[in-house]
């Protein structure tokens, strides 16, 4: 049956605001806007008396916890932390969100400030350059605020000195003047939540990793909540879509909420123009074909990287830097985008001596491996 549109649970009274500093420390607020797609750029009000947001009809990340599919045992501890702190009246403790991009770090983080009633102030990690940034990005904090920092990872070691007390205590320690004329002032901070998310959380320092009160890890989604997922996007955007079609573009999603709305944008434009009336199987494998995404969800990049190791390199072992030169692509981009994929599906592995392409990488791009029996390896014959 096609999916009905559904409509969204909305809060007029939210508002969410992105920050800047400058260097004097006083908050700049830019315009405010909702989001659009999973993920969503948020931003504040000009002025004193903001005027109430209008909802976008294509806004498709979930705004409470009970619209959230996937991540249940994160969703769950988090919800009950948020809920016990709402019933206390306290702030919620220091929460960090790490995992790979686009499962929904930035979207939990909005919720709990809606969930909490509280006003989101959102920044990232290179954003606050200079250690005047974040302190004036913190003064101008109401009580019960939630401070996002996206790539929270990024913040710089002068920076991330002065979260520590912030964290702690509600207060930072600056210095003033040179010389004899030196002096220290204690600034006090009013109560708040900082939310960090990042991709890499082995890159946080241990004294910053451990004042989070509260961490989580988000992994890939089921293609079972990836269809939900799809389906519920589906419905807001108003496009007719069963359940094989919607199946068939989760097997493609590659575990990530964000591409499966990407790929369901791109076969709804397919299905407009080429075609007519639901998307069922055959239009959704047709339409992602034409977008280079094949059975598993590969997409051109992660098939030249896989060809490129497996026929180039005869299988590996290769560098990430030999990799990145042949390919002519960025090496984080391969790190951070392409080999998470590969290596949880099971294409390639990660050895002291380099990248190597197993059986079924081989298998799927249409070669014969031969297996090293010592290694369990598989090499071109």
């Amino acid at each position: 049956m096609p999916r009905k549109s559904i409509e969204q649970d909305k809060d007029p009274r939210e508002r969410i605001v992105q920050s800047s500093s400058s260097a004097d420390g006083t908050r700049m607020l830019p315009s405010e806007s909702n989001e659009s797609g999973l993920e969503q750029q948020d931003v504040g009000n000009k002025g004193s008396n903001p005027e109430p947001e209008t909802p976008l009809a294509q806004d498709l990340r979930p705004r409470r916890f009970k619209d959230y599919v996937g991540q249940k045992a994160v969703v769950d501890s988090i919800s009950i932390a948020v809920l016990a702190a709402k019933k206390r009246g306290d702030t919620l403790d220091h929460a960090l969100f790490h995992g790979p991009p686009g499962l929904g770090k930035t979207t939990i983080s909005h919720i709990i400030a809606r969930e909490l009633d509280s006003t989101l102030v959102h920044t990232s990690g290179p954003a606050l350059e200079r250690p005047a940034d974040v302190v004036g990005l913190l003064s101008n904090l109401k009580p019960g605020d939630v401070l996002f920092i996206d790539e929270i990872h990024r913040l710089s070691h002068a920076v991330e000195e002065y979260l520590y007390s912030a964290m702690e205590d509600f207060r930072v320690d600056f210095m003033t003047g040179s010389g004899a004329f030196a002096k220290s002032i204690n600034l006090p901070l009013e109560p708040f939540t900082l939310i960090g998310s990042t991709t890499r959380a082995g890159m946080l320092s241990a004294p910053l990793r451990e004042r989070f009160g509260l961490a989580y890890h988000l992994d890939f989604y089921s293609t079972e909540e990836l269809s939900q997922v799809i389906s519920r996007s589906a419905g807001i955007l108003k496009v007719d879509i069963d359940d094989l079609g919607a199946l068939e573009i989760a097997k493609r999603s590659r575990g990530t909420p964000r591409i499966s709305n990407r790929l369901l944008r791109r076969v709804r434009d397919f299905t407009q123009v080429r075609h007519s009336g639901v998307i069922n199987k055959d239009v959704a494998a047709e339409a992602l074909e034409v977008e280079g995404v094949d059975a598993l969800g590969l997409d051109r990049l992660d098939k030249l990287y896989l060809t490129t190791l497996s026929k180039n390199y005869d299988g590996g072992p290769a560098g990430i830097q030999a990799l990145s030169a042949t390919i002519n692509e960025d090496q984080q981009t391969l790190e951070d985008v392409v080999e998470p994929f590969l290596l949880k599906i099971g294409f390639i592995v990660r050895t002291p001596q380099g990248r190597r392409t197993t059986a079924e990488g081989f298998s799927h791009i249409g070669l014969k491996p031969h297996l090293d029996q010592s290694s369990g390896q598989g090499t071109l014959l």
